[in-house]
């Protein structure tokens, strides 16, 4: 299913100029400022109005990717009606219906930076491709082309659309299992980042297997692997995180995120062990850190998006478990501060699942679970912590 929608000129187009100079100002501040410097941070406050609300009584379910391309246009990927409620959430998407409101939206939705609907689009192909029986992850590589992968059962594939939804390749093979050291296919993939150039394609891989898989982005041929601490990935089952016990050698499913930075660094969620392990892009194992040691279940490493000056000094991680994000300084991986906690109102989270950030350096989230949504915080420039968990970033008076 398809919705584009125009751009709007103008008065609109104006208005949106001044805010892209003063978000760029911003920015700036990044590099003016004694970054780094003791009690400061990037600040940001949320946007309540943002995005827009959706057509055709559409809602989303679980929500469990974003990316953002050249344009800063944001692209969610949901789990559409498989994650609906059909008796309370999905009254107008049964049959027959039995009220107005609601059904899913399709399971991508692209909005533009002022949280406009532009178009929606994604689900099977009669022939193209498999849709994943439970998609996972969306990211837009520097060419502006989208990335999904799946976490469900049978998911062994990586799906490459154009940013408009046509679609360009399938790399991987759907319902095989060839385990953690496979060149031909992949293990319910998590989600698929890039370097620079768009050149490669780091794979969290994932929820079946165990590793980080580097591919040519092109081709999608497998060119390297590893596990933790750039050992050979291993499908061990290593029995449940014990926050008491030594560090494994191996990663626990699920292997969330694979981040390359800027400086050759590639930042790893291995989400069920509380840790972010550092690699530089050959995989020799560089550094690692733990975040809330003692969660248990999900885990806390969820996440990573880096801020958009050159050096990409700080470094967002998602914790779905303890229901915030971190503001950390990169190259130490110190926790400088964080914002969020439980909760439905803006500005709160249930479940952030997924991180990204915009060229102005604005924050966007999604939530899965019962969360179902995504918010967008916006970068306020460098400022003083005031609080080691600031709670929800709620607008402030007079800004």
């Amino acid at each position: 299913m398809m919705l584009k929608r125009n751009l709007l000129l103008g008065t609109g187009l104006v208005a949106s100029v001044v805010a892209l100079a003063c978000a760029s100002e911003a920015l700036d501040d990044l590099n003016a400022q004694n970054v780094g410097a003791d009690g400061m941070a990037p600040m940001f406050e949320v946007d309540p109005f943002w995005p827009k609300p959706l057509p055709n009584h559409w809602i989303l379910g679980s929500t469990v990717g974003v990316g953002v391309d050249s344009r800063d246009h944001v692209y969610i990927i949901h789990r559409g009606a498989m994650t609906l409620n059909e008796r309370t959430e999905m009254g107008s998407g049964t049959e027959p219906p039995t009220g107005e409101c609601c059904t899913a939206a399709p399971y991508i939705l692209e909005f533009d930076p002022d949280g406009n609907l532009m178009n929606a689009w994604g689900g099977d192909s009669t022939d193209e491709y498999a849709w994943p029986a439970s998609n996972h992850g969306i990211t837009v590589d520097p060419n502006d082309n989208i990335w999904i992968g799946g976490n469900g059962d049978g998911d062994g594939h990586i799906l490459k659309f154009t940013r408009d939804g046509q679609f360009l390749a399938q790399y991987g093979i759907p319902g095989e299992d060839l385990g953690s050291t496979s060149t031909e296919h992949f293990g319910r993939p998590a989600k698929i980042s890039f370097n620079k150039t768009g050149d490669e394609a780091y794979v969290s891989d994932g929820y079946r297997n165990k590793r980080v898989v580097v591919l040519d982005a092109a081709t999608g041929e497998v060119k390297r692997m590893w596990g933790a601490y750039g050992n050979t990935p291993s499908d061990e089952n290593m029995g449940r995180y014990d926050p008491d016990a030594p560090l494994i050698e191996q990663f626990r499913n699920p292997v969330h995120c694979a981040e390359p930075a800027e400086d050759g660094l590639v930042y790893v969620c291995d989400r069920p062990n509380n840790r972010i392990q550092v690699f530089n892009t050959d995989g020799t194992f560089v550094n690692e850190m733990q975040i809330a040691p003692r969660t248990l279940g999900d885990g806390s490493t969820w996440d990573i998006a880096f801020s958009r000056d050159p050096a990409q000094t700080y470094m967002y991680l998602a914790d779905g478990k303890n229901m915030k994000v971190y503001v950390m300084n990169r190259q130490t991986m110190e926790v400088l501060t964080s914002f969020g906690d439980g909760g439905r109102q803006p500005g709160l989270f249930f479940a952030v699942h997924s991180i990204a950030t915009d060229s102005q350096g604005n924050i966007y989230t999604t939530e899965t679970y019962e969360g179902k949504r995504v918010q967008k915080f916006v970068f306020k420039g460098i400022g003083a912590i005031p609080a080691e968990n600031q709670g929800a970033p709620w607008p402030r008076s007079g800004s």
